[in-house]
């Protein structure tokens, strides 16, 4: 054990064996000195290695915010979990909502955890990029792992501020309280919408890890799935009287698709689109309407699929950041969906920052094909996995009906 932390040509320079320490016999004063001398290198190097060894378990027990919801059940009850789950509570805005983009597993310093409870104050609260409901739903982990009143009271704000933030008709905005823009619109946009749906869904059920809300506010998520369904079904947009797939954002109260982003313009979007029918296929036992949903966007899915190329990250020196994003062509690869489609033609849409529609990802400026996915593999998997498995389980509940 004591080899294991030295460096590897100690044990011999300071006479050590297999079986333990070999010294000269004491006998002369020199002699001594050396032994002394042996004595303290190897509490040095002892001290040393089982430092490195501390700090080696230490770097590999932190968990990165991106990671906090694939741990095992058992670490929801650990003191690393307790720590983050403190880091979330100092990051949640007094109206119980949190920011995005922010890794909140990130040890904070005492002056840095005053600053943050500074500015959490005015921070914008917000569903995109996985904001307030990620946080809810690893709260809702720690809580049932370890309760504690202070994160129990923080999730509790953190549903209480969705439910608030929900439209009367049904829909969740971007941002919350509401902003004029492009904020206000009901937002499927990176899946802001259905990720809160979701949460709420699973609430509603009353099952762990969600078992301690009370049943008025499980009824209140209830009531606003619900409503939320309503919207996603007539917001399906139909040509020629078939109903396709969905845009990214919605008008709160006429549901007229609408635009976001100059470079997010009115459109099929086939990325957002994926994770509604994904949602339509996880309701238990839906009726004709929302079965006509997932049939109908299933076939335009394979209507619109691109077939024979790929997007390659490619070297270029004379660009920013010296790399760029191409299309190449490549019988054998996988089929790849536009994030953006005309509707009624269902021609594939690429638009810079100019808001000028165009038939090429090369194109549009650098910057956007380096920072903006329009092309991707996100029907691939729903349908060759999600959708026969749904398939399935219809004909098995029409068999056993």
């Amino acid at each position: 054990m004591l080899r294991s932390v030295l460096p590897p040509r100690l044990p011999a320079l300071l006479g050590l064996r297999a079986d333990g320490i070999r010294l000269p016999p004491l006998g002369s004063e020199p002699v001594r000195l050396l032994a002394l001398l042996r004595l303290r290198v190897m509490a040095f190097a002892l001290a040393f290695g089982s430092a490195a060894l501390c700090a080696r378990t230490a770097a590999a027990q932190i968990v990165r915010w991106n990671d906090v919801l694939e741990q095992d059940s058992a670490w929801y009850g650990g003191t690393e979990a307790l720590r983050i789950a403190d880091n979330v509570l100092l990051y949640q805005h007094p109206n119980g909502g949190w920011g995005k983009n922010v890794d909140m597993a990130r040890p904070l310093p005492p002056a840095e955890r005053e600053q943050v409870a500074r500015e959490s104050r005015t921070v914008e609260t917000l569903i995109d990029n996985g904001a307030t409901y990620t946080q809810l739903r690893f709260l809702a982990r720690v809580h049932a792992a370890q309760p504690h009143s202070r994160v129990r009271e923080a999730f509790l704000r953190g549903i209480d501020y969705l439910l608030e933030a929900e439209y009367e008709r049904g829909g969740w905005p971007m941002i919350y309280p509401l902003q004029e823009g492009y904020y206000s619109h009901i937002t499927f946009n990176d899946n802001a919408m259905i990720g809160v749906m979701r949460l709420l869904r699973d609430l509603a059920a009353g099952e762990p890890p969600f078992d301690f809300v009370d049943d008025e506010r499980r009824a209140r998520a209830r009531a606003a799935i619900e409503r939320g369904l309503r919207v996603i079904l007539d917001t399906q947009i139909v040509v020629d009287g078939e109903p396709t797939a969905w845009c990214a954002q919605y008008h709160p109260k006429t549901l007229e698709p609408m635009p976001a982003r100059s470079y997010e313009l009115v459109s099929l979007s086939g990325m957002e689109s994926v994770g509604i029918v994904e949602y339509l296929m996880e309701i238990p036992a839906p009726g004709p309407e929302v079965v006509r949903a997932i049939e109908s966007a299933v076939r335009w899915f394979r209507r619109t699929r691109i077939d024979g190329i790929e997007v390659r990250t490619v070297p270029a020196p004379s660009l920013p950041g010296g790399r760029d994003r191409v299309v190449v062509a490549d019988p054998d690869a996988p089929p790849l969906w536009a994030r953006f489609y005309e509707i009624g033609t269902n021609r594939p849409m690429f638009v810079g920052r100019d808001g000028v529609v165009r038939d090429r990802l090369a194109d549009i400026e650098h910057e956007r094909r380096m920072g903006y996915a329009y092309l991707g593999s996100w029907a691939r998997e729903l349908l060759e996995v999600d959708y026969p498995a749904w398939r399935a389980r219809m004909q098995r509940s029409t068999a056993g009906s």
